[in-house]
């Protein structure tokens, strides 16, 4: 079952593509996240919104929004794709428990063993203010962000 907009964002513990640990509640009080569950790395659809939020993420209202990005990749492909496509903001690994934190928000779709493309806007004390998801092969709005974005501020 999905987290809806109201609820509480679980907590989670996750390795970033430089292997440091990453919790939601270290936001907390301090930054809205934008929580961004992605399929798979390398991957055409998932790279062209990753580039869209590297290219535009300081155009977000306000300073106190971090990006968070997950998938089942595990941390040693998310470092390689940083890399390669100049990604700075955290793409964190939910490979193992496999899917654990993509589970915890009723994202992970278990036939195909990924996150679907699901987004949730997480206000700084932890509570879920909007979300989107969409089908695997259909890319978010980069508008849809902006707006959620600027109700939140």
């Amino acid at each position: 079952m999905s987290i809806e907009v109201g609820q509480s964002a679980p907590d989670f513990e996750l390795s970033d593509q430089h292997g440091q640990t990453v919790r939601l509640s270290d936001f907390t009080g301090r930054k809205n996240v934008l929580l961004v569950f992605y399929p798979l790395a390398f991957s055409g659809v998932c790279q062209s919104e990753m580039h869209e939020l590297r290219d535009h993420a300081a155009e977000f209202p306000g300073d106190d929004v971090q990006v968070l990005s997950v998938s089942v990749d595990s941390m040693f492909a998310h470092r390689a794709w940083a890399d390669a496509e100049d990604l700075e903001f955290p793409l964190l690994s939910d490979f193992w428990p496999h899917g654990d934190v993509a589970n915890a928000f009723g994202v992970f779709d278990e036939t195909r063993g990924v996150a679907l493309r699901a987004t949730f806007l997480i206000d700084s004390e932890g509570v879920v203010r909007w979300k989107v998801v969409n089908p695997i092969s259909e890319s978010r709005s980069l508008e849809d962000y902006r707006k959620a974005l600027a109700e939140l501020a």
